[in-house]
């Protein structure tokens, strides 16, 4: 398992993989990361260590991800990377939270004083999809409310459900509303959910440019950024 690499494609940054206690919710039909999480908060903490001895902030700009959100870290690896960006002089730091951790982004902002790009897995802005089948736990009526406190969403494209019609529209709200975002091509994993290979085929030929676009990462697999199995 790799935990620690380097995004060299438009924001340049360090990235770090670390383990975490399990996800809040947990219950996502299409997610099997969750497998990387321990109730064991001091050897998660052990094995953070590690991986955080090996940031330099070269680029002034670090991402922090889990198989979970960035609040259910042990206490003290969070209080490892305040300490981190200090020493460091990093400037921007990307972390994941899901949704239901939406009222904890101000303090946290707060208290670290540098620009924190949060990332929240939306994975579609199509309710139905988003929640009877993705089972996501993510509710909101308007975008107005995502942005009250998320910077990023994370978006899944290329699932057997998925339609033309629902994936454009969430190029469009993406694109429209959010400085930056993250395209995820679905890969077969452990669940029963599946690819719809045709479906791929058809968003990198319509929307090949956006790969390009600086302010959206794609991931064509879910270890592009370099960490991860």
């Amino acid at each position: 398992m790799e935990r620690y690499s380097h995004i060299l494609e438009k924001d340049k940054r360090e990235i770090v993989l670390l383990k975490s206690r399990p996800c809040i919710w947990g219950k996502c039909s299409f997610c099997d990361y969750i497998e990387d999480n321990d109730v064991d908060q001091k050897e998660n903490q052990k094995i953070n260590d590690e991986v955080l001895n090996k940031i330099t902030g070269q680029y002034g700009v670090l991402e922090v991800i889990n198989s979970g959100s960035f609040f259910e870290l042990p206490d003290e690896t969070i209080e490892r990377i305040y300490k981190i960006i200090g020493e460091k002089k990093i400037k921007r730091l990307y972390i994941e939270a899901h949704y239901l951790y939406k009222k904890k982004i101000k303090a946290l902002r707060e208290k670290f004083k540098i620009e924190i790009i949060v990332k929240t897995g939306i994975e579609t802005f199509n309710d139905e999809m988003r929640n009877n089948v993705l089972n996501k736990n993510i509710h909101f009526d308007k975008i107005e409310e995502i942005l009250e406190d998320f910077d990023s969403p994370c978006l899944m494209v290329g699932i057997q459900g998925q339609t033309k019609e629902m994936i454009r529209k969430d190029i469009e709200i993406l694109t429209k509303y959010f400085d930056h975002g993250t395209i995820n091509i679905y890969r077969n994993n452990s669940t029963p959910i599946k690819r719809d290979e045709e479906l791929i085929k058809w968003f990198d030929e319509e929307y090949h440019d956006l790969k390009n676009n600086r302010k959206y990462d794609y991931l064509g697999i879910p270890t592009d950024f370099g960490v991860g199995d």
